[in-house]
């Protein structure tokens, strides 16, 4: 099969043909229809998670085909469609049995612990217990998000922060889970502000129904905030993973507010000084959030298949194999409005 793969740091990515993958007795093998191209994967581009181990074919945000079933498959047939979460838990444990398959000890991250879906064929374990179906009516490149930014973005603003009609909610970063958190937060109601440094990105959220925009590079971050929001969000997500941006969340709540930190903290930003007396005096609640249970898909599904929520601004670039090293490298700067998706394999 055609595949991209990071075989050293910031390098470009070493497309060409690799064995195809077979399938494991509780997996399958999709022929990958769309896979995002996201900031954990820069993560992993830049050698800032101790994770990986190159080589690696990237790629954890992805939908597909199945085309191989092992032997140990129930649920799964040759020509389903589906859409695999970013976190493959193993479905046998204690935490997989009490919900919690984001915290699964046995889990498998495709890009990450084992050969991700930059390439037409990737191999999912334990399929049974993660995979999705693909609803007919869903454009592929939209299913792919699902695999991470969506899905990630709903878990937090539902399962962890509880997010409420009418309540504020703060976004922190206008990228991909930060625009995510935006549409699903005006679909539960929420009343949102998205905080970022590049008019583009804030005229793009604008343009998706904020309610406020605030550049943090032109304005107090922080008192804008509160001031829009009538002295602070319920509710505020940081979707970068960078300290300066963490410390505005949590000083952007109002009392007994509530921050979840989406953005994966990495490098530099893997230990933070945070003001612990805003948590003391404020009497907040600070979550973290990674990936989301796959129990929680159909109501998703749901919100989405009955229109209350359109996703399909969300992807604003789909691309070749060939060009996510590109797309990989725009994320040392601001990148553009919008998330990339490969749906083209072939060049």
């Amino acid at each position: 099969m055609r595949a991209a793969r990071l075989t050293a740091w910031r390098a470009p990515l070493e497309i060409g043909a690799v064995p195809d993958p077979t399938p494991a007795e509780w997996g399958v093998v999709l022929r990958v229809l769309a896979c995002g191209i996201c900031r954990s994967d820069w993560h992993a581009w830049t050698g800032a998670d101790p994770d990986v181990i190159l080589p690696m074919i990237p790629g954890h945000e992805f939908c597909g085909e199945v085309v191989a079933v092992g032997a140990g498959v129930n649920r799964w047939r040759v020509g389903d469609r589906v859409i695999a979460p970013f976190i493959l838990a193993c479905g046998r444990c204690g935490d997989c049995a009490a919900g919690h398959q984001t915290i699964c000890a046995n889990q498998v991250v495709p890009g990450f612990t084992c050969d991700g879906a930059f390439a037409e064929y990737v191999a999912v374990s334990h399929a049974d217990t993660n995979l999705t179906t693909l609803p007919e009516a869903m454009a592929p490149e939209i299913a792919a998000a699902l695999g991470c930014r969506v899905t990630t973005a709903w878990q937090a603003l539902v399962g962890r922060a509880e997010l409420k009609p009418g309540e504020w909610l703060a976004v922190f970063g206008g990228g991909g889970v930060g625009i995510s958190a935006l549409l699903l937060g005006r679909a539960l109601g929420a009343r949102v502000v998205v905080v970022d440094v590049v008019d583009e990105k804030l005229d793009f959220a604008h343009a998706l129904g904020a309610d406020a925009v605030v550049n943090a590079a032109k304005v107090d971050a922080i008192a804008a905030v509160r001031d829009v929001t009538g002295g602070g969000a319920h509710v505020s997500v940081e979707a970068l993973g960078i300290e300066a941006t963490t410390v505005a969340a949590m000083r952007s709540l109002r009392k007994l507010g509530r921050m979840v930190q989406i953005g994966m903290p990495a490098g530099e930003h893997s230990a933070m000084t945070l003001p612990m007396d805003a948590l003391y005096s404020g009497q907040l609640t600070l979550q973290g959030t990674r990936g989301m249970p796959s129990w929680r898909y159909p109501s998703l599904i749901s919100l989405i298949e009955g229109g209350h929520v359109d996703l399909s601004p969300l992807v604003t670039r789909k691309v070749a194999l060939s060009q996510a090293s590109d797309e990989l490298a725009a994320f040392d700067h601001p990148a553009p409005p919008g998330v990339a998706v490969i749906t083209d394999f072939a060049s």
